[in-house]
C-alpha cells in the first residue's frame, strides 16, 4: 500500500519486454510489410476520402428523392393527378369504427377538399366576414363622456386621480352599451 507514490511521476516509464526465445516471423509477411507504402496518416486520408464520396452519394440519393416527392405533392395540390382513393388500410378501418360521427365528417371532409373547393369556401368566408364588418356608430353620450375624459386627463396630467367623476360617467356610458348589446344578442 505504501510502497508506490499516490500520485504518477512526471516522467513518461516505457515497459520493454524481453523474450526468452527468438521471435519468427514468415518471410511472406516480412515482404508484405516491407512492400507496403501507406502509414497511418495516408490510410486515414483514404479512409476520410471514402467516407465522404459515400455520404455524398447518399446526400444526393437523398435529394433526388426529395425532389421526387415535391413534385408529387405539387401535382397533388394543382389537381392534375387526380387519382382514385387506395383502400383504406386495417388501421384507418379500425381506427374509423372506433370514432365518432362528426369525427369520421370530419375526416370525409378534409379527404374531398382540392385546390377549387377550398378556394371556394374561403370565398364563402370572406363574404360572410365582410356582412358582419358593419359597424355601429357610437353613442354620442359615450363619445361627450370619453371626450370629457381625455380632456381632464389631459388638464390633470400630474395628478389623474382627480378625474375620478369623468371616469365613473365614461363606465357608467360603456355599462350602458354593454347591457343594450347583451339584450340585443339574446333576443
Amino acid at each position: 500500500m505504501g510502497a508506490e507514490n499516490s500520485k504518477p511521476s512526471g516522467e513518461v516509464s516505457q515497459h520493454i519486454f524481453t523474450s526468452d526465445a527468438p521471435v519468427r516471423f514468415s518471410n511472406e509477411l516480412v515482404n508484405s510489410l516491407q512492400k507496403n507504402t501507406q502509414t497511418d496518416a495516408t490510410r486515414s486520408r483514404q479512409q476520410e476520402l471514402q467516407y465522404q464520396q459515400r455520404l455524398t452519394s447518399e446526400l444526393e440519393k437523398l435529394r433526388e428523392q426529395e425532389v421526387q416527392n415535391f413534385s408529387q405533392v405539387i401535382e397533388s395540390l394543382s389537381g392534375e393527378a387526380e387519382q382514385p382513393p387506395a383502400d383504406p388500410s386495417f388501421v384507418e378501418k379500425l381506427s374509423d369504427a372506433t370514432s365518432s360521427s362528426s369525427a369520421l365528417a370530419e375526416k370525409q371532409k378534409q379527404k374531398e377538399m382540392s385546390r377549387d373547393s377550398v378556394t371556394k369556401e374561403i370565398e364563402a368566408l370572406k363574404k360572410k366576414l365582410d356582412a358582419r364588418k358593419k359597424l355601429e356608430k357610437a353613442d354620442a353620450e359615450v363619445n361627450k363622456a370619453k371626450e370629457d375624459l381625455t380632456n381632464c386627463l389631459r388638464t390633470h396630467d400630474r395628478r389623474p386621480l382627480d378625474c375620478y367623476q369623468e371616469v365613473e360617467a365614461f363606465k357608467r356610458e360603456v355599462g350602458r352599451l354593454e347591457k343594450d348589446f347583451v339584450e340585443r344578442t339574446i333576443r
